[in-house]
């Protein structure tokens, strides 16, 4: 009897984890969709930054990151997860807001990782922040190297969205510090 419980919980806990990353890939394929094209930038304002915090901050590094991974394999395959704004499928990717979205993967990282059990808010804000700046880092890089121009790419990429990505940040933190810890706890 003892082997057969035993049999059941790994496939259980295969379960969870894949439903956890397939749903924080479409968690950020909806906040993708809420999306306001700003004048003066290529990069629209979307709720991505805050979905990404959330995913990476629940699901841990591995889970986090695995879930971003198959979000922009679905972007890349063609399917309508990216911004209503820009082209479609991989070329996104090569466009002005690729680099935030490959960054997306080492964000959620980053932030499942320094998130730690959840419990602290200081280290909640913290891996927050850090995921927020390596989003950035990605996005401005992509834009460095279509641009040419470092000021340019700080200034159309950055500039315009710190104040509502602080927001969202502050946002991720209240919602991650009561979910974190009994929902990793389940994966």
């Amino acid at each position: 009897m003892q082997e057969s419980s035993l049999a059941v919980v790994p496939s259980s806990l295969t379960a969870r984890r894949t439903v956890a990353v397939v749903l924080g890939a479409a968690l950020v394929a909806v906040a993708a969709q809420i999306s306001i094209p700003l004048p003066g930038t290529p990069v629209p304002m979307t709720l991505q930054p805050l979905a990404v915090l959330l995913v990476g901050g629940a699901l841990g590094p591995a889970l986090g990151a695995s879930s971003m991974i198959l979000y922009l394999a679905l972007g890349a395959a063609g399917l309508p997860v990216f911004t209503p704004y820009g082209v479609p499928g991989l070329a996104r990717l090569l466009g002005p807001t690729g680099g935030y979205l490959l960054a997306y993967p080492v964000a959620a990282f980053a932030v499942g990782k320094l998130a730690g059990d959840g419990r602290r808010l200081g280290a909640l804000a913290l891996a927050g922040f850090v995921g927020l700046v390596l989003v950035y880092l990605g996005g401005v890089a992509q834009l460095l190297i279509l641009t040419g121009s470092a000021s340019l790419a700080l200034r159309v990429g950055t500039l315009p969205f710190v104040v509502g990505d602080l927001s969202k940040l502050a946002i991720a933190v209240l919602i991650l510090k009561p979910i974190v810890s009994p929902l990793r706890a389940r994966l």
